[in-house]
């Protein structure tokens, strides 16, 4: 028997629209026209001018044949033309892949091509890399140079228009595409894998929509909050931020670079209320000269992600009047969408107590379904003891499509009905989550990805090497660096600083082991090294240190 409730009453355009963070900033702009959107150096928008600006590059973009499902990629800093390829592109209906700056040009070559790049903004800052990576690519996308006022370093221009002109040319009227399905993509991110290359990581405009939303719950986020680029929004598009931003009409203030000085003047200009971060950022403003943290009277909140948040970061965050939250994610689950939900009772504990409490990934976010620890073999949830470990698995809306052009890597991501992290981690009795170890061999430095086997093909192209392995080691400023291994040849002679150079002419600098230790390896009877006493080693190298 049909259901009496579907009986005459259809999806119609009147009861029915599909979720987009692109309405965010077309009702920010009609409620709050004249409320400051973007402050950038001596550049300061209003949300009615933002609008007119991304409906300018969308036209521009639709102007030179940019269509729904093409790929516009972006080099950019934390600038307002980041904030505007946030909105501007996805209103054609293309697909926005903001590229890691920190890369270099064969990885960023391998990126435009996979995903089929169109058009590519480029900061001038990125140029010299930007362009040995279209030397080397086989697509040949219209570049477009944005040059910022802010930025007075080296860097050429080397696109066919500036972004400037480029926008002027838009019609401000632009009748912008907002999405037939919301499960259209929206972005496109490309994570580091353990093996071979990058993997992309397609989102969708509901799970964008959900998840800069859940920031505003999970951070009790009021209207016009002013908030401070610290984070890269190049990662996980800047956590859903700059969509969130135009949720409650906030205000997106710019930043180039992190530095502690400029931070603390911004904090201070402008009364910033929120910033998010890796552990590196908080710990370079908790280090930083009592001077420069002078005159702050206002409330700050801060999130950290990744890595659990030491007693002294905790401490020194509390000595600096700010309230630091924990979030946890990745960026196939939009960056966080798991939180260390506080209790008020938490408040009244000691500091150990409190760093246990706070240290641990939490419940998940606001608008997904579920965080949970399961036996990856069996798919059977782990005891709530807080020592059974098992795998962390997301499931719900926030959570993406799957990895571009790889079918097989998505289906065994979503093997049992949920998102398989790879995080090993143990889950408690009040259902909190907490990490243990990875099963993947990624190595998080200040929020960067590391594959621990890139950096170990490099190292395997020095002839005297017989056998290596890379491990992260605890850092006190990044959280994690690279330590690698080596087993020489017999007879062979090679030293720590060799390897160290070698590998900086053949990575990122982020990437270069900090770290070179010598010997054999230990392995199994068959052969393989067991990473996991070279962990320990490492952790007892970093500790004597």
């Amino acid at each position: 028997m049909a259901n009496i409730y579907d009986q005459g009453l259809p999806k119609t355009p009147a009861n029915h629209v599909a979720l987009s963070p692109l309405s965010f900033i077309a009702r920010a702009a009609a409620v709050y026209p004249a409320r400051p959107a973007v402050v950038h150096g001596n550049v300061a928008r209003t949300w009615a001018q933002t609008y007119v600006r991304c409906r300018q590059l969308a036209s521009s973009l639709n102007a030179r044949g940019v269509l729904p499902g093409d790929t516009v990629a972006v080099m950019l800093p934390n600038i307002p033309a980041m904030v505007e390829a946030h909105f501007g592109v996805p209103m054609t209906g293309a697909v926005l892949n903001s590229l890691n700056t920190r890369l270099d040009a064969a990885a960023i070559a391998f990126m435009l091509d996979h995903s089929e790049t169109k058009v590519v903004l480029v900061d001038r800052e990125f140029a010299p890399v930007m362009k040995e990576a279209l030397a080397q690519a086989k697509v040949k996308p219209l570049v477009i140079d944005v040059d910022d006022p802010e930025y007075s370093g080296p860097g050429e221009r080397i696109g066919a228009i500036e972004y400037e002109a480029f926008v002027a040319s838009g019609d401000p009227a632009y009748a912008w595409r907002h999405p037939e399905d919301e499960w259209e993509a929206i972005a496109l991110n490309y994570t580091s894998g353990t093996t071979g290359n990058p993997k992309g990581v397609v989102t969708h405009h509901r799970g964008a929509y959900l998840n800069a939303t859940s920031n505003v719950v999970v951070w009790t986020l009021p209207h016009f909050a002013v908030y401070l680029w610290t984070l890269p929004m190049f990662h996980c598009n800047g956590w859903c931020f700059p969509w969130t931003l135009a949720e409650i009409a906030g205000t997106n203030v710019c930043l180039r670079k992190v530095e502690a000085a400029k931070i603390f003047a911004l904090i201070r200009e402008h009364k910033v209320s929120h910033y998010c971060g890796a552990p590196i950022v908080h710990s370079a403003l908790i280090n930083a000269p009592e001077a420069m943290k002078q005159g702050i009277t206002h409330k700050v909140s801060a999130m950290v992600a990744a890595a659990a948040p030491p007693a002294s970061m905790i401490e020194g965050m509390e000595k600096l009047g700010f309230d630091l939250t924990h979030v946890y994610g990745l960026t196939e689950v939009y960056g966080p969408a798991a939180v260390c939900a506080r209790h008020p009772e938490w408040a009244q504990a000691d500091i150990a107590e409190r760093t246990r409490l706070m240290g641990r990934q939490g419940v998940a976010y606001t608008l997904q379904e579920g965080v949970a620890v399961f036996d990856p073999a069996t798919m059977q949830p782990v005891p709530l003891d807080g020592e059974t470990m098992g795998e962390i698995m997301f499931r719900g809306n926030i959570t993406m499509k799957g990895y571009l052009k790889n079918p097989q890597a998505t289906a065994e991501a979503f093997a049992g009905g949920w998102f398989r992290s790879g995080d090993l981690g143990v889950a408690y009795p009040d259902g909190y989550v907490k990490i243990r170890d990875r099963s993947k061999d990624v190595i998080i430095s200040g929020g960067e990805n590391i594959s621990s086997l890139e950096v170990e093909d490099v190292l395997y192209r020095l002839p005297q090497i017989l056998a290596c392995a890379v491990v992260a080691t605890p850092d006190p400023k990044w959280g994690e660096t690279p330590c690698a291994f080596v087993e020489l040849k017999e007879g062979a002679d090679l030293s720590a600083s060799q390897v160290i150079e070698h590998c900086r002419a053949h990575l990122a600098h982020f990437k270069v082991p900090r770290q070179v230790l010598f010997g054999l390896l230990p392995k199994t009877s068959t052969g393989k090294i067991q990473k996991f006493v070279l962990r320990e080693r490492a952790r007892s190298a970093a500790a004597i240190e």
